[in-house]
């Protein structure tokens, strides 16, 4: 029996959340990527609390009609800001079943490049 797509990635999301689990001082940062958008959060999995989140849909990065792989990058950066500003260093990264290329990966690379340690 055939997996669909999105059985194969819970699968696989599920794997690495049994590792991968945010605390108050090292985060989890969370990404959702749709066809269209890309969404990250930084999460405190032991309070349960979100921390900061952007999107592809904030008002900024949508208006700099970027491609969807700069507005990933850009998600990062604004995401990586909005945690400084929270206190927030180092995290741990979730790529939330998807391949580390890509979209995840610029939006990866974009968090580092505005001083997120992962």
């Amino acid at each position: 029996m055939a997996l669909t797509k999105n059985e194969r990635r819970t699968r696989i999301k599920n794997r690495i959340r049994k590792v991968v689990s945010g605390t108050a001082t090292r985060p989890r940062l969370s990404v959702f990527r749709s066809n269209k958008e890309i969404y990250a959060q930084i999460v405190d999995d032991v309070n349960g609390k979100t921390i900061a989140a952007a999107s592809s849909r904030d008002k900024d990065i949508a208006a700099a009609k970027a491609n969807k792989t700069e507005a990933a990058a850009l998600v990062g950066k604004a995401l990586a800001e909005k945690a400084l500003k929270a206190g927030v260093e180092t995290i741990s990264f979730d790529r939330g079943g998807y391949l580390y290329h890509g979209r995840v990966k610029s939006l990866a690379d974009g968090a580092r490049e505005a001083g997120l340690k992962f």
